[in-house]
């Protein structure tokens, strides 16, 4: 509210003498009356009548250049030269034709800023993907008006909206269009004022015309079940967040991300990208690019180029060998503009105050709206056929003696007192008796007014048809919903932008360089790691161990290798030798559990380096069950931390042992019974939880599987004693001679 002005203020007045010798006064003013006088006149101008679009979806701008069209008959006429119309068009913009001409062509199908352009162009219009694509003089380029104007303009004769005057009042301009989809959600808009802006996403025309549509039938409507998501000129793709979409919707404000659609070419060893955001530019991913590659943030391009031609875009990117394309592009998506965020921001001026709404509460204000055009244009309409019907009630009269009404005409002397006469000789009105007066002499006959008269019958049905329509708000909707379903049909297109969800993304993290070097991994009993270099172990190799603990696995392995950590809680976890410093033999090493965030009371029981997760995994559970489980079930694209159902929970794991090749298997029970059986008679599972099969036969409960080993790594003479042909089998009894020193003290403590 303006503040009002203390009529007691007085204004003081400062003497400066020293400005080149004269004499001026200064008057000191309050900050807060210069900022009412001065910036809020200014600040509301390029709030109202420049920067933020209005409920038809136009800002001021847009709507003098497309109206100047329309007077000009570009809806159905032949292109113009655009300088010729940026000159039209500053009758009702008071800008220089530099301004009015780039707002022209962000208009055109030419440049491509829009779903659904309003200008069809001729001549070099530039790109809105591209900042050099410089568009032509208006001179070289020609227009005319896109035939999805007609529903822009339609019906703007008949009353639909209100007109002013232009900027020096030498003609009218309508302050608004009778747009009959709503334009505001089809065509993106973006505009900075003073202290607001707005930035309005497109969306798809045949999607906003349904649900307008659902809308109008159903204001519950779930807007989301038919307007999907944004939707841009440029394509590519948009990753879909419910929530963040939902918030959108409605609260207008928020993002979307949007990334590049690309295509791998593996003949040529090259990538291009033929789609890219709305809200970036080639050159601007080609700069960032570039400086990747010069920082060395991106090793494994040869080359970029742009190769956009007539046929449309083309960025060209030539790979090193050996580059795998899915990761090099996860991760310029990450770097470069290739993936952006296109802001919303859905402020919209209505009855000229700024609001930001969310899409449910724009239709209902653009449905509101648009009621009232079609009010007005039924109005208009109902107008003229009363005015008709009121000529026609008066000429219906002339029939009853149009020999009188041609002596009234012939015998009255003065020609301003003809229509009084008529008035009195037949007992109409004024604008009835000018009417009869205007009929030519060709056509006072009775065959003439009897067809004029029977249009009355007509009329009549055609105003009651249209006062039933201002009586109805249903038929109002239908009429709505009518013109939206034909906009829908004659103008709506398939999505340009695709959708992809973002738990469908592979997604890569960066690895940074890491030294490749042969290490010594050593696993004690309670979960102890140790990474070792061969030159710490040349040093010193005697292993240090907590008091109760002992060795547990040592195995020959490279500091970039993955690392599956497996427990006793059916879980595994991934990690690399990379994560872990080197260290030497004299000290405890590193506690997993704790290092690895384990759950509470969880054990390390294996520990194993897939490689490239060939091979399988055995599993043996002391139920007397084993498992074969292919190494590449554990493998996944993503960098997950914890797989969880490493194995199967039906019994606790006694033993597992990595498989390259089909070896001999030694397995021992508590029964002090042992098999030897060959792997080949175990089929691999690809699922991680199976029970596996049954392979030694346990007598009594008290009774366990104990160990399994490689037949090389045991005592086993033999072997004949010990085989079995199938499975599952009790086993043969160990003989002394077959005895390892656990299996002795094993049968000693039963």
């Amino acid at each position: 509210m303006p503040r009002k002005k203390d009529p007691n203020a007085k204004q003081k007045k400062v003497d400066d003498s020293n400005i080149i010798g004269l004499r001026a006064e200064v008057l000191e003013q309050p900050i807060v009356d210069t900022l009412e006088e001065n910036y809020m006149p200014y600040a509301m101008s390029v709030i109202v009548s420049r920067a933020i679009p209005e409920i038809d979806g136009f800002k001021p701008s847009h709507r003098k250049l497309l109206y100047t069209m329309h007077k000009m008959g570009l809806l159905t006429g032949k292109r113009q030269k655009s300088a010729n119309i940026v000159g039209q068009t500053m009758r009702l913009n008071p800008h220089g034709d530099a301004a009015i001409y780039e707002t022209m062509v962000r208009l055109t199908k030419g440049n491509g800023a829009l779903l659904a352009p309003f200008v069809d162009s001729k001549g070099n219009f530039g790109k809105s993907y591209s900042r050099d694509m410089a568009y032509a003089a208006s001179r070289y380029t020609e227009a005319k008006l896109a035939s999805i104007c007609g529903e822009i303009f339609r019906d703007i004769d008949k009353d639909t909206v209100d007109f002013v005057d232009n900027y020096d009042s030498s003609t009218k301009e309508p302050t608004l269009l009778p747009t009959t989809f709503p334009n505001v959600l089809v065509s993106a808009n973006q505009g900075i004022a003073v202290g607001m802006a707005s930035s309005v996403c497109g969306f798809n025309l045949r999607e906003v015309c349904q649900t307008t549509i659902d809308y109008i039938n159903d204001p519950d409507h779930d807007i989301m079940s038919t307007l999907t998501a944004p939707d841009f000129p440029t394509g590519g793709e948009l990753i879909y967040n419910d929530q963040e979409l939902r918030a959108i919707y409605e609260t207008g404000r928020g993002g979307v991300k949007v990334r590049a659609r690309w295509r791998h070419e593996k003949a040529e060893n090259l990538i291009e990208i033929y789609e890219i955001p709305y809200s970036t530019s080639i050159e601007a991913i080609m700069d960032k690019v570039a400086d990747l590659i010069k920082s060395g943030k991106v090793r494994e391009i040869a080359d970029m180029r742009d190769e956009t031609d007539l046929s449309g875009l083309k960025l060209t990117i030539d790979l090193k060998r050996g580059t795998d394309a899915e990761k090099l592009m996860q991760k310029l998506f990450r770097l470069t503009p290739l993936q952006d965020t296109v802001s919303c921001n859905f402020n919209i001026l209505v009855s000229g105050m700024p609001r930001v709404m969310g899409v449910r509460e724009i239709l209902s204000e653009w449905v509101a709206w648009r009621v009232d055009c079609v009010r007005r244009r039924v109005f208009f309409e109902l107008g003229k056929k009363r005015d008709k019907l009121h000529l026609l009630r008066g000429l219906e009269k002339i029939l009853l003696d149009i020999d009188k009404a041609i002596a009234i005409i012939r015998e009255t002397e003065r020609e301003a007192e003809v229509i009084p006469n008529l008035m009195i000789g037949f007992g109409i009105d004024e604008i009835q008796a000018e009417y009869v007066a205007e009929i030519r002499l060709r056509n006072i006959n009775r065959e003439y007014i009897l067809k004029r008269t029977q249009e009355i019958a007509d009329l009549l049905r055609d105003i009651e048809d249209l006062e039933d329509i201002l009586d109805r708000k249903a038929r109002v909707r239908k009429i709505m919903t009518d013109e939206l379903t034909e906009v829908s049909r004659k103008y709506g297109e398939d999505r340009h932008t695709g959708i992809v969800y973002a738990d469908e993304i592979t997604t890569y993290e960066e690895e940074t360089e890491v030294p490749d070097y042969p290490v010594t991994l050593f696993l004690s009993k309670e979960g102890y790691f140790k990474k070792i270099t061969p030159q710490s172990l040349r040093m010193s190799a005697e292993q240090k161990y907590k008091e109760g603990d002992g060795s547990g696995q040592q195995m020959e392995a490279s500091n970039r290798d993955e690392l599956l950590i497996f427990t006793d809680k059916c879980q595994v976890y991934k990690t690399r030798a990379s994560e872990f410093a080197d260290t030497k033999a004299s000290v405890l090493g590193t506690y997993l559990p704790t290092e690895l965030g384990m759950d509470e009371g969880e054990s390390v029981i294996f520990l194993h380096v897939p490689g490239d997760y060939k091979g399988n995994l055995l599993f043996f559970f002391q139920n007397g069950k084993v498992a074969r489980v292919e190494t590449k079930a554990y493998e996944t694209k993503t960098n997950r931390k914890k797989l969880t159902g490493a194995y199967s929970d039906l019994s606790p794991v006694q033993t597992v042992l990595p498989l390259r090749e089909e070896i001999d298997v030694v397995v021992y029970s508590t029964e002090g019974r042992a098999i030897l059986f060959h792997t080949s008679l175990l089929n691999p599972k690809s699922s991680r939880s199976t029970q596996g099969v049954g392979l030694m036969t346990l007598k009594k409960a008290k009774y366990h599987l104990q160990e399994a080993k490689p037949l090389a790594e045991t005592n086993i003479q033999g072997t004949a004693r010990y085989r079995a042909r199938s499975i599952p089998v009790a086993g043969a009894r160990l003989l002394e001679e077959d005895m390892e020193e656990q299996q002795v003290g094993l049968l000693d403590e039963a």
